[in-house]
């Protein structure tokens, strides 16, 4: 059901991607269509959104687990969620970017080198309206393939902090809590959006600068957006700094799960005696 829901979204936001390139009559980069969908932090936390189905059932449990943990350790067995998480999420994501380009393949060229649909966004207006992360200095500082990669290592970084966040709750409280704590941290990033902040805030455009310097450093979905870090003229996380604050933050949810696996009670979610 994820995947499938994953195709549906994908479908209709890179609807967005296709009426530009009709606009200006210019075929594309293999790689805009993904970068231009997923460099807005409202279509990121809509495909993380996602994860929370997937994972919803974790941690993997069954009634055979106790006989399970008689031939191996607990921290082995908290180690082999963390692996299946992680596993996981780099699928979905190299699902979204598959589906993403398949679907917007007839208007796209497989060169290394940006469209001039994406020059003609960086002078425009329209790129600002749509979010799209295509400016001059990213195209004069990397290539659509690096830009990509980028991208997707950050939706990595955010979903696999999601659905670690997620786990260390279902093992503290239990699933629903867990999915509650998913939607809390996915509200949190929505409620960072510059644009939410200043509209909840009742801000004036001439505040915004500030705005984004402090979401841009303490919301997880704003070091997920491409568009939300610093090229040289703002005073925003690095693209490295953004990687490692998810490192470290997938580490720290790691630990305490590691902490909360001493007293976790196997037997209430598996109806067996330990």
């Amino acid at each position: 059901m994820t995947f499938f829901f994953s195709f549906i979204l994908c479908f209709f936001l890179s609807d967005r991607v296709m009426t530009v390139a009709e606009y200006y009559e210019s075929p594309m980069q293999a790689l805009e269509p993904f970068i231009w969908t997923f460099g807005d932090a409202t279509s990121i936390l809509l495909c993380a959104l996602l994860l929370i189905l997937l994972f919803m059932d974790l941690p993997k449990l069954s009634p055979f687990m106790p006989y399970m943990l008689l031939r191996t350790k607990k921290n082995r067995w908290l180690l082999a969620q963390i692996i299946y998480i992680f596993l996981v999420t780099c699928f979905y994501m190299l699902f979204v970017f598959l589906v993403t380009s398949v679907l917007c393949m007839k208007k796209t060229y497989p060169g290394n080198i940006w469209s001039k649909t994406a020059a003609l966004l960086a002078y425009s207006e329209m790129g600002k309206k749509l979010s799209v992360p295509s400016t001059v200095k990213v195209m004069e500082s990397t290539s659509p393939m690096v830009c990509g990669v980028q991208i997707m290592l950050l939706l990595i970084g955010y979903a696999l902090t999601l659905s670690l966040w997620m786990l260390l709750f279902q093992m503290k409280a239990g699933k629903k809590a867990g999915i509650a704590a998913g939607l809390a941290y996915s509200l949190f990033g929505f409620l960072l959006n510059p644009k939410v902040l200043a509209a909840l805030l009742h801000k004036e455009d001439y505040q915004m600068f500030q705005i984004r310097r402090i979401t841009g450093w303490i919301s997880p979905l704003n070091h997920a957006t491409y568009g939300m870090h610093d090229f040289g003229y703002d005073i925003l996380p690095s693209i490295w700094q953004s990687y490692l604050l998810f490192f470290f933050l997938s580490l720290l949810l790691a630990l305490l799960s590691a902490l909360i696996l001493k007293k976790y009670n196997f037997s209430s979610f598996t109806g067996e005696s330990l």
